[in-house]
């Protein structure tokens, strides 16, 4: 399980730096990203290691950040 919760931790940190090119679809890439960190983190939690928790967590934070500052959260 902690492998699927890396490669989906993986996968959001892409797709936040992708989106962060493009800024008119940021708050786009942030949902997806933050969807795609929860759903790791779910997996994360059924491991015994952390570390893909720890990415996933990391994903979550970035993307709220961005979502906060870019006004994609009201």
């Amino acid at each position: 399980m902690n492998v699927v919760s890396s490669i989906l931790g993986i996968v959001g940190l892409v797709i936040l730096i992708v989106f962060l090119i493009f800024p008119v679809l940021g708050a786009l890439g942030s949902w997806i990203a933050l969807l795609i960190g929860i759903l790791g983190l779910i997996f994360g939690a059924f491991s015994s290691k952390s570390s893909g928790r720890t990415v996933n967590i990391v994903v979550i934070v970035i993307a709220l950040v961005r979502l906060l500052l870019g006004g994609g959260i009201i």
